[in-house]
């Protein structure tokens, strides 16, 4: 026994729709993502090389300022070191001077060591002066003065470290810069702190995060509303094949309401043509009997008198159902005429008063509005007899502007409409007129309390003008040869 595979589902509209946009939404996703991912690496690539550039700049500018400021402080004290002379009074006259230099509101001071690391200037640590600071290491364990002493043996030379600053009383980063004095064996020097560099980086660097942030947030505002967009167009999409294809639902309901009212119109015209005429020609040939036995006899037999009456009633109720099904009155004189007739017809046959208005002016309408709106006030009518108890019918058919509505009210018992219409063993006249005025892109509605009922169809504008384009064929009119005996 072979196993067949099961055929495969076709893809239906859709289906397909919606793998296109998965195949329009996944590229577009994952092609915002890397060109996110890109700018971002970007971005923080030139965040920090724009951070190098910045911190070369501000070092250029320290080193530059520290330079000046020893040349300064070297020109005070050289001509003391050019004499020539190298007894403690003159070196006591250069430590006097090196002693008075400050800036920076105190932070900016200088320094002066001899090459066995022995402190000779400390102006803001008096208490080291004199001590051999040689082995002492700052908060990252950098030997400060032997590398200090080195760059000076070399002439000169900048060095960063960490050192305590005085107006903050805490370590802070430092650069310095030194110049060796190599016949006294002294090394003098200055320093400038890096902490407003390193907040300034630090700030810079907050600020190219924020602009980072700030761009990926960018593109991600872009990619929502690319998404809003292909999921607007989705949906404006299904919104337009909804409505296509509720057009197409009413469309086929008129269709249907359409060959109904042809069969409608073909069982009237076989009614009224064929079993009407039968009748009518039996009593014909009955009344003919009927003559001769009177004119032979003197009266016509009992039997015959009740069959000729039988066959008048059988043609009255022909002539009654061939009406319902589809009355000439609404071919022939139009709307109001035809309401106007079957609300007399009722009026007579259920014992009520019937009143009726015509609002507006009257003009013609498309045959589909007509057939409905007869077809509603049928149907109202019918219940008003059978369950209303009322004494009184009030028909409106009112013409405004394009529009056509017609209100059926009565003065019986009425009934709770909502329950009525949500109950599926009932209501089923009130289903039926609805889905036949929506069918038709009309408005329906039923409004019911004690001593009122009110029916309403309307028929907007833009339904009338629809309908009145001859998008069905329309119904063929019953033919009326004359006899004397059809109505």
């Amino acid at each position: 026994m072979t196993a067949t595979a099961a055929p495969s589902e076709p893809i239906g509209p859709r289906r397909l729709r919606r793998r296109i946009l998965l195949l329009a939404v996944m590229p577009l996703l994952a092609a915002v993502a890397v060109i996110a991912l890109a700018v971002r690496s970007q971005a923080q690539d030139l965040a920090l090389q724009e951070r190098a550039l910045v911190e070369t700049a501000y070092l250029a500018s320290k080193e530059a300022e520290l330079r000046h400021h020893v040349e300064m402080a070297m020109n005070m004290i050289r001509p003391l070191y050019d004499s020539g002379r190298d007894d403690e009074a003159t070196r006591q006259e250069a430590i006097r001077i090196l002693n008075a230099f400050d800036y920076d509101n105190g932070d900016g001071y200088f320094f002066a060591y001899d090459y066995s690391g022995r402190c000779l200037v400390l102006p803001h640590q008096p208490e080291l002066v004199g001590q051999n600071l040689w082995d002492i290491r700052d908060r990252d364990g950098q030997p400060v003065v032997q590398a200090l002493i080195a760059k000076a043996r070399e002439g000169e030379g900048y060095f960063r470290y960490v050192w305590n600053k005085p107006s903050a009383r805490e370590v802070a980063p430092k650069l310095g810069y030194v110049v060796g004095l190599q016949r006294w064996g002294w090394m003098v020097g200055t320093g400038i702190y890096l902490d407003d560099v390193q907040a300034t980086l630090d700030a810079l660097e907050r600020q190219g995060r924020a602009n980072i942030d700030k761009t990926t947030g960018w593109i991600a505002i872009i990619a929502l509303m690319a998404l809003a967009l292909v999921g607007g167009s989705t949906l404006a999409m299904n919104l337009g094949d909804h409505r296509a294809a509720d057009a197409q639902l009413q469309q086929l309901a008129r269709q249907v309401v359409q060959s109904q009212e042809n069969e409608r119109a073909h069982l009237s015209r076989e009614l009224h043509d064929g079993t009407g005429q039968t009748l009518v020609s039996i009593k014909l040939l009955l009344d003919s009997t009927m003559e001769q036995l009177r004119s032979e006899h003197g009266r016509a037999p009992v039997a015959l008198e009740r069959a000729r009456s039988r066959i008048e009633e059988a043609l009255a109720e022909v002539r009654d159902i061939s009406h319902r099904l589809r009355p000439v009155v609404l071919d022939t004189l139009g709307l109001p005429s035809a309401l106007r007739h079957l609300g007399e017809e009722f009026a007579e046959h259920a014992q009520m008063a019937f009143f009726m208005r015509i609002g507006g002016r009257e003009r013609d309408l498309p045959e589909a509005v007509n057939t409905v709106l007869f077809r509603i006030t049928q149907e109202a009518l019918t219940n008003i007899e059978k369950h209303a108890q009322a004494s009184r019918v009030d028909l409106r058919l009112i013409y405004l502007g394009g529009e056509v509505r017609l209100t059926v009210a009565d003065d019986g018992h009425g009934f709770d409409a909502e329950r009525i219409q949500s109950d599926p063993r009932r209501g089923i006249g009130l289903l039926n007129m609805r889905e036949r005025v929506e069918a038709i892109g009309g408005v329906f509605r039923v409004q019911s309390r004690p001593g009122s009922t009110r029916v309403v169809a309307q028929i907007g504008a833009d339904a009338v003008r629809r309908l009145a384009v001859p998008a069905l064929q329309p119904l063929a009119p019953l033919r009326s040869d004359a006899h004397p005996d059809r109505r």
